[in-house]
């Protein structure tokens, strides 16, 4: 699913408009809108969007040994 799908969802969830959020991230809404449809949102941006919209964002890998390595998580020397 792109990330426009899934941040569309996440504003309807939430009962807000794109613009809103665009302001919300500190993004003009126009700016917004060409990242979404160009997919090319940053991980960053997706946690600030996370963030401002009190939604956890993840994005990880699993081992095959079931370790998660985590972006955010500080322990992985990354």
């Amino acid at each position: 699913m792109k990330k426009e799908a899934l941040i569309k969802e996440l504003c309807k969830k939430r009962k807000i408009s794109l613009a809103e959020l665009a302001r919300m991230i500190g993004q003009s809404p126009q700016n917004f809108n060409k990242k979404l449809k160009r997919d090319t949102l940053s991980t960053e941006e997706l946690i600030n969007i996370g963030v401002a919209l009190n939604a956890e964002f993840e994005q990880f890998f699993i081992l095959e040994s079931g370790e998660k390595i985590d972006l955010l998580n500080k322990d992985n020397n990354i």
